[in-house]
């Protein structure tokens, strides 16, 4: 059989030989009678085993993952550990309990989540996930389990950090290719409650990871799938770094028309409360307005929900937007536009007082606004986008006194010029437009133009 089909039910129907890796001293005496007592026995009975005396079984079934190689063994043990916490996920706990202190019960899980099949792999996981989520707090980071410090144990930043190595992979080149994916944006809505994870997420570039994900979903399981990439977003919204990243990776566009189409309530609650978190973050309560999420919030509130933290988050998310489009000047709305790399003709574009008070504002961060311009110049495939770039670049050479000495500084002439041979009218006129003000000066270029 495929191990990437694999079941526990399937792995737990194995007969297991423990007598023959007790001759070899694989394990111990005591190992085989606590593995005896456990083993094919049934549900409650193996409950009361772990409520008498856990950590003892606990203790066996890791000394069988960091000793025991054999394939079919090792998904033995994970098998049955997975049935155990799918049970009672509580039991995660016996895995710090103090009389482990000196077992390195994280390292054999690390290990496997880069040797194993799926399968093992899968269990490795979903099996670290819940007994990193366990740990006593406060953590003593310097151990695995808070315990004692006399022999190397892995650190809990380790497992954070192997673990948010191996789910960036999984998003990346999933080792199974229907349940690669699922399996780690699971373990991220859990993981990503920790301090440790956002900031290794983020360092791996894991935000840009999420957003092809929140996409409208119709099937149950990908229902799923977008309610926990989601909440992965939610998560990071308390997290500035991560803010950043969302910011770059175009998240919003993807979160608003998911909320537009979408009758699931916890998956509009997660993103509405998402959104209430970025509203007042860089420029994201800008392009909330410019991609009308004022209208969208007004229609979400007429319809009927039964979630009282949702309602609440509306209520502010509008009261917050309100805030915001008094607050928005028409350069703020101007520099959006830019930066979302999408332009066209607003009456601002064309408004000689806009141009004569905000002409300054353009130098602002290295001229950060004119160098986005230019490069939408060279990646922009939308020729109104274009046609409106070129203009403002002939406005910016007309209304500032150095604008023809700093556009040719940033090297636009040769990309204006490509332009003039566009397939489309409005490029090449507003192409040749710019080239004869960078060329002529703009009292010239205007009497041509007139």
């Amino acid at each position: 059989m495929d191990h990437s089909d694999l079941t526990t039910e399937q792995v737990l129907r194995r007969d297991i030989p423990w007598e023959t890796y007790m001759s070899t001293k694989l394990i111990t005496g005591t190992g085989l009678q606590l593995l005896r007592r456990y083993d094919k026995k049934p549900e409650n009975y193996k409950a009361q085993l772990l409520d008498d005396d856990g950590p003892s079984y606990i203790r066996v079934l890791i000394s069988i993952l960091r000793d025991i190689f054999k394939e079919e063994t090792v998904e033995y043990v994970l098998a049955l550990i997975d049935e155990m916490l799918t049970a009672n996920p509580k039991r995660a706990r016996l895995f710090h309990d103090t009389s482990l202190a000196n077992e390195d019960t994280y390292e054999p899980f690390l290990r496997l989540l880069w040797k194993g099949n799926w399968f093992i792999q899968e269990k490795s996981c979903k099996i670290l996930s819940l007994i990193v989520s366990a740990r006593p707090k406060p953590q003593d980071a310097a151990t695995a389990n808070g315990a004692s410090k006399s022999k190397e144990l892995t650190t809990i930043d380790d497992v954070l950090k192997g673990l948010v190595e191996w789910l960036c992979t999984q998003l990346k080149k999933p080792s199974h290719p229907s349940r690669g994916i699922p399996t780690a944006i699971s373990c991220l809505s859990t993981l990503l409650k920790e301090p440790v994870v956002r900031s290794s997420f983020v360092q791996a570039d894991g935000v840009k990871l999420l957003v092809p994900l929140i996409s409208p979903a119709s099937s149950q399981q990908s229902i799923q799938l977008l309610y926990e990439t989601c909440l992965c977003v939610w998560l990071l919204s308390y997290y500035e770094p991560a803010i950043e990243q969302l910011g770059a990776s175009r998240a919003l566009p993807h979160l608003i028309e998911v909320v537009k189409g979408s009758t699931k309530e916890k998956v509009v609650r997660v993103i509405v409360l998402t959104l209430r978190n970025l509203l007042q973050k860089g420029t994201f309560g800008a392009l909330m307005i410019d991609l009308g999420l004022p209208q969208l919030v007004q229609s979400l509130k007429a319809q009927a929900w039964s979630d009282e933290d949702l309602l609440e988050a509306l209520n502010q998310l509008e009261e917050g937007l309100k805030d915001n489009i008094k607050k928005l000047s028409s350069f703020d709305k101007y520099k959006q536009e830019v930066l979302l790399g999408h332009l066209d003709w607003s009456p601002m574009h064309k408004d000689p007082m806009f141009w004569r008070e905000n002409i300054t504002k353009f130098e602002e961060n290295d001229f950060q606004i004119l160098r986005v311009l230019i490069t939408i110049l060279d990646t922009s495939t939308d020729p109104r986008t274009l046609a409106v770039a070129c203009f403002d670049l002939s406005q910016f050479i007309q209304y500032h006194p150095a604008g023809r000495i700093i556009v040719t500084n940033l090297k636009a002439k040769e990309r204006v010029m490509k332009l003039m041979n566009h397939e489309n009218p409005e490029v090449t006129k507003n192409a040749l437009l710019c080239i004869q003000r960078l060329l002529l000066g703009a009292k010239y270029a205007s009497f041509l133009q007139a």
